[in-house]
């Protein structure tokens, strides 16, 4: 049992859009990755997810089930953070580096479904 640091694990990576779990409980990881740009609209049929900023800032992109043609923005800052049910097509976008902390099941793919360059089925712990 150890406590973690945050800012201690993030500072041991600087890539983008590419998660690492820094924590494992019930079923569920706790994850810190960083984002700067935009990443692919997708979705997840059977896991929410919990998106908590930790630096920076991002707006998520949702396009809600009954009406997949409209397009919802919400802009996060440190300290808030944001559900993404199951099923809902999003897409997060960062102009700058931002830091997030996601709390979802261990068997959430990051692209969900779509699969691309930026797909990640391995995730290293840190």
């Amino acid at each position: 049992m150890e406590k973690v640091n945050l800012a201690q694990k993030l500072s041991q990576f600087s890539d983008y859009f590419n998660p690492r779990i820094a924590g494992e409980l019930n079923g569920q990881q706790v994850k810190l990755v960083k984002f700067k740009g935009e990443f692919v609209w997708h979705h997840h049929e059977n896991e929410d997810e919990l998106f908590f900023v930790v630096r920076g800032s991002f707006n998520m992109h949702m396009r809600p089930d009954d009406n997949p043609d409209s397009e919802k923005i919400i802009t996060l800052y440190p300290g808030e953070f944001i559900i993404i049910p199951r099923g809902m097509e999003h897409k997060p976008v960062a102009p700058d580096e931002v830091e997030i902390m996601l709390f979802e099941p261990a068997s959430t793919l990051n692209t969900g479904n779509q699969l691309n360059e930026k797909t990640r089925r391995e995730l290293k712990k840190i």
